[in-house]
């Protein structure tokens, strides 16, 4: 075999060697990360979770109240026909650019709050609220829509323009934007979903940056608003009086309450079962929505409250982590933001069925029944997953503006930024050659030859 022949089997063997190690990297650089892993796995077993307990609370229900068991699934195939459809939605969010979704903010944030209007004109009422929207079993509610648009006009504006966060003046656009849509769902009314708004945006601001001076001027506001709405509304006072003063009226205002905490007693470290709780008949009012912590508590015990406490606690670890090693101060806004939505609505649920808090009637992500709640969860969830995935969202600087880049102390953990090295000018690099330093090599006679050869 002659020598050519040799040299070219061997280009061609290294030639396949390099494909091969640049399929390795590029299926490396393709696999999920372990924020992604985490984010994935907590969301799928809350929603395991939460279609096993919504079953479970509220087949006892529909049997008491229909005398049979012909339809004691109802809300259990509700729960897995929106469930799939949610899955569907996150997927979609999780594997398409965040560049469209930005673009689309204005009239996400727009339609949401045209929905708001509609919803107090011609929405459907139940337990004395209008907040829902929609003919028969398609009904959902527009709050839970605003409550991610608004998280999406945060991120895009202060990402844009982060200036604005040095000044109460500079985030009063966002401010107001957040108190119309907070007054409408008010006057629905519902407080609880108010909440989770002014927790959330709140959060978005600190990963922002935004003054605790002008933090602390806003929560004085806000909290005096808060408690003139209480007074004024005879219900409210009677939730508020409840949690102050839970043995003082046990049968009336405290009853919710109490049933809550002797479920959550009766169930102790390890439950009475799955289907063997009592509460749900009757002792539970909406025991598959707004109290189905209680349930678990009741069923699973200490131990299954502790296990979903460490799911949420594993997602917004995972979330957090996310924000941290976005690629763009959008998308670091954006997960910080919807991964504190999350949060803090469980914690809201949670803090209410312990009594740690007064009942405010907001649901449990993932795990209560609830249409709206679910998909809108979901879809906060897939941008999420979208940024873990390495998702990065481009948008045309304006003029006169910051490009929106740039690193953020609080979600970063104020680590300071990398200093790029400049490279020394000519001049420059020849005086530090010739002059006096510290660190100066040895001059030897060639360079002083080759200087005096160019001179």
């Amino acid at each position: 075999m002659s020598v050519r022949a040799l040299s070219l089997g061997g280009f061609a063997v290294g030639k396949k060697t390099k494909k091969a190690k640049g399929k390795k990297k590029r299926s490396r650089a393709a696999s999920p990360s372990t924020e992604y892993n985490l984010l994935l796995t907590a969301t799928l077993c809350l929603l395991a979770l939460g279609a096993v307990m919504v079953f479970s609370a509220s087949s006892t229900t529909q049997i008491l109240s229909n005398g049979n068991l012909a339809d004691s699934a109802f809300y259990l195939k509700r729960t897995l026909i929106f469930g799939a459809f949610g899955l569907l939605v996150m997927h979609l969010s999780a594997r398409h650019g965040l560049t469209a979704i930005r673009r689309l903010t204005p009239a996400l944030l727009v339609g949401s709050l045209f929905l708001l209007l509609v919803v107090l004109v011609a929405g459907s009422s139940a337990n004395g609220a209008s907040r829902w929207i929609g003919p028969g079993s398609l009904q959902f509610q527009p709050s839970e829509l605003a409550k991610v648009a608004l998280i999406l006009y945060g991120a895009d504006l202060l990402a844009r323009e982060p200036k604005r966060v040095r000044s109460l003046q500079g985030l009063t656009p966002f401010l107001l934007v957040v108190g119309v849509a907070s007054l409408l769902i008010m006057a629905e009314p519902d407080m609880g979903t108010t909440m989770v708004i002014a927790f959330s945006v709140a959060a978005t601001l600190i990963a922002a940056g935004a003054r605790p001076v002008d933090l602390g001027k806003v929560a004085l506001v806000l909290g005096g608003l808060a408690l003139l709405l209480t007074v004024v509304e005879p219900y409210r006072m009677a939730r508020l009086t409840g949690f102050l003063h839970p043995g003082a009226d046990v049968a009336g205002s405290g009853f919710q309450a109490a049933q809550a905490k002797i479920a959550l007693g009766s169930g102790g470290i390890f439950g009475v079962g799955i289907g063997n709780g009592v509460g749900k008949a009757g002792f539970l009012p909406e025991a598959h929505t707004d109290m189905i912590s209680a349930v678990i508590g009741e069923e699973l015990g200490m131990v299954g409250i502790l296990g979903v406490v460490g799911l949420f606690g594993m997602l917004g670890y995972a979330g957090l982590r996310v924000a941290q090693k976005a690629r763009d101060r959008y998308s670091k806004l954006l997960v910080a933001g919807l991964t504190s939505l999350i949060l803090a609505q469980a914690t809201i649920n949670l803090f209410a069925v312990m009594g740690l808090a007064p009942l405010t009637g907001v649901p449990l992500p993932f795990v209560s029944y609830g249409n709206s709640s679910l998909l809108a969860t979901l879809f906060a969830v897939g941008l999420i997953l979208n940024v873990a995935r390495g998702g990065k969202a481009t948008a045309a600087a304006r003029p006169g503006r910051a490009s929106g880049a740039g690193k953020l102390r609080v979600v970063d953990g104020g680590r300071a930024p990398a200093r790029k090295r400049s490279k020394p000018s000519r001049g420059k690099s020849a005086q530090s050659r010739s002059g006096s330093g510290g660190n100066r090599r040895p001059r030897r006679a060639s360079d002083g030859r080759r200087r005096r050869a160019s001179g």
